[in-house]
């Protein structure tokens, strides 16, 4: 008697792999912004072989979601991006309400500012703006996106969460975050909550980049629950006692009025 063949778990797994992997590759181009991005940095970018990669953008370009510059070869977020993203805006639209808080804090510092949001156990950055003291922190760019409590923004968001979220998200991306980012632990994790809380603030200091150092506080939704951080990030030697207090303040004010402001238009 014939029987039935069930669903090939290797193909399923394939399948889900390669949505993976297309989302990487849509991440790269996205932190090229508009400079664009070329095969081979591409590729190195998102750790996969050249041939894999050519096959994702290829697909990402007939679904209109990845454009390709004829004369330089250079690939940039297509039209299709732009649409999902304005459908998306009337609900993570938050990006808008920050940016005049990321602007104020990146003008008056002279460094750079962020504005981060939470997804899950990870924080993304949507919003960065340069000041004008001329070395810059390069360890953070808009579209970046690392697990919580690595980088300030996201430190701080994760020490605002309760014990056992911190716990969730710790055991969560713990191996993840180990074999990525070599100067992190455990330990040393949950000793950086304890600092944020302590301080009101998180502070990275150069774990992910040396010599780029940032501060950051956590942003609550009306109803209180972490939903995303102000952070700015400056160069080793800028950020000593008197000046981590003064950057502080500045983003305390900042998170307060964002703050006020989801509060009234949720």
């Amino acid at each position: 008697m014939e029987q039935t063949k069930s669903p090939s778990p290797p193909r399923q797994a394939s399948g889900a792999q390669a949505i993976h992997r297309a989302i990487k590759v849509l991440r790269c181009i996205a932190r090229s912004s508009n400079e664009g991005v070329g095969l081979s940095a591409l590729t190195k970018q998102a750790g996969l072989i050249k041939s894999t990669t050519h096959r994702l953008t290829t697909a990402l370009i007939a679904e209109g979601l990845v454009e390709q510059d004829n004369k330089t070869r250079r690939y940039y977020l297509g039209a299709g991006c732009h649409a999902l993203g304005l459908i998306a805006s009337a609900r993570f639209g938050l990006h808008k309400v920050a940016a005049k808080h990321v602007s104020r804090l990146a003008q008056e510092t002279g460094d750079t500012a962020f504005f981060s949001i939470r997804q899950d156990t990870n924080a993304v950055c949507v919003l960065r703006e340069e000041g004008d003291y001329p070395l810059k922190s390069h360890a953070l760019l808009a579209g970046d996106r690392h697990p919580l409590g690595v980088g300030a923004g996201s430190q701080a968001m994760l020490a605002a969460l309760s014990d056992a979220e911190v716990d969730y998200c710790i055991q969560h991306n713990i191996e993840y975050i180990m074999a990525t980012y070599p100067k992190f632990s455990r330990a040393l994790m949950v000793r950086l909550v304890e600092e944020a809380r302590a301080k009101g603030y998180a502070v990275n200091p150069g774990l992910i980049l040396a010599g780029s150092l940032g501060i950051g506080v956590a942003l609550r939704n009306g109803q209180g629950e972490v939903i995303g951080a102000l952070s700015i990030a400056t160069v080793e030697g800028r950020l000593g006692p008197d000046r981590e207090a003064e950057l502080y303040k500045l983003l305390r004010r900042e998170a307060d009025k964002l703050e006020q402001s989801l509060a009234v238009n949720r």
